[in-house]
């Protein structure tokens, strides 16, 4: 059910809108003057909002120039009995959606407010889209850590060096795997991204390397496998610690050679992929313990870059914060939430084991079940243990 607030000095005006409103299937809130819809257009995120431009106080005119600094998003329909093709221009140059006289005109009104409505969703849904395709996101940080990984990107991004990323789970390997591609000589090529723990240790080579028509009982075509998909441009390797050995061994030779075998054939295939990996596991010990291969383990780390955890980059937090209630709030198309200090602090001291990935989830459900700022107290209700 579509919220709508109508801001009119007429308590006539007001009561004859909200009941028409109210039956087409609205919920309707009411303001008397400009300073009163201000205040609740800052309270609460409307849908909509109907307005008069002769009222005291704060005329329509200035409540539509605040409103649009608050939330840009949310349609206005200016209504005037004291209309004129001027006064119309002026407010849909300052940002109404659109002009309507006094009396209003039921049918022009209700297609009016539907259309706004169609066009503030299609809006919203086209910011989320853009965001989603974006080449890659923002790397949000200023402490050591990442700094370090900063300007080791900047370093070796336009080499052909293969990279080892190491570092727990959720601290953003794969964003550092981006920003690598994004800044190499194959920007223009794809990225394909394996994570090596989620495919079945039976089909890791099929999903690799490729299968041809008939080379076991599932394989019905031929499948082009992820290095050929990624022939010209990065192939990310997540979790590469979880390779089974035959996988392992075929990538050595990829690695060695610049060449690959679909399962079930005999010709070799030219590849040229530049390899990035990742792992939260030490290789090291893998090797220890006869998990990983050592000649492997040096094919892959000619560069090794650490992403420390959000534990270790504590001071990041805010910016972290701030930039994620932008994403999400974009998202849900509601206007920007604050975050008061306090609470900042609290989210600084908690024991981040889930790292980036859990704290974008923290700030979601702040923004979900908090009001217009997010408090101390919703911190304590809403993350830390109790």
């Amino acid at each position: 059910m579509a919220d709508i607030l109508i801001i009119d000095d007429e308590r006539a005006i007001r009561k004859t809108l909200s009941e028409i409103l109210s039956f087409e299937g609205y919920k309707v809130d009411e303001a008397s003057d400009g300073e009163e819809g201000l205040k609740k257009f800052r309270e609460k995120t409307f849908d909509l909002v109907l307005c008069d431009i002769k009222m005291p106080k704060l005329d329509g005119i200035e409540f539509l120039q605040r409103a649009g600094e608050i939330n840009p998003d949310i349609p206005i329909i200016m209504i005037s009995g004291h209309g004129n093709i001027e006064t119309a221009v002026e407010a849909v140059k300052k940002g109404a959606y659109d002009f309507i006289s006094k009396p209003p005109d039921l049918n022009r009104l209700l297609i009016t407010i539907r259309n706004a409505m169609d066009k503030s969703t299609l809006v919203t849904e086209t910011k989320v889209l853009k965001r989603k395709v974006s080449r890659v996101q923002e790397m949000i940080g200023e402490s050591a850590g990442i700094r370090k990984i900063k300007d080791t990107i900047e370093k070796v991004a336009p080499t052909e060096a293969r990279i080892l990323i190491t570092g727990d789970n959720g601290v953003g390997k794969e964003l550092v795997a981006r920003w690598i591609h994004e800044k190499s000589n194959r920007a223009s090529g794809p990225i394909i991204e394996v994570n090596c723990a989620a495919i079945p240790t039976e089909l890791i080579e099929s999903e690799l390397f490729g299968h041809e028509k008939g080379s076991f009982t599932s394989a019905i075509k031929q499948r082009i496998g992820k290095f050929e998909s990624a022939n010209g441009g990065t192939l990310f390797l997540d979790e590469i610690g979880d390779m089974s050995a035959n996988a392992q061994a075929k990538v050595l030779r990829a690695l060695q050679e610049g060449k690959i075998t679909r399962v079930g054939a005999d010709k070799d295939i030219n590849v040229d992929v530049r390899v990035i990996a990742a792992t939260n596991k030490d290789l090291l010990k893998e090797v220890e313990a006869k998990n990983f291969r050592l000649d492997l383990y040096h094919r892959l780390s000619v560069i090794l870059i650490h992403v420390p955890s959000l534990n270790d980059r504590r001071d990041d937090i805010p910016l972290l914060v701030d930039q994620f209630l932008t994403d999400i709030c974009a998202d849900y198309g509601i206007a920007r939430k604050h975050t008061e200090p306090e609470a900042i602090s609290l989210l600084q001291e908690y024991n981040w084991t889930g790292n980036i990935r859990e704290l974008r989830n923290v700030v979601e459900r702040l923004v979900i079940l908090s009001a217009k700022s997010i408090t101390a107290e919703d911190v304590r209700s809403y993350v830390l243990p109790k």
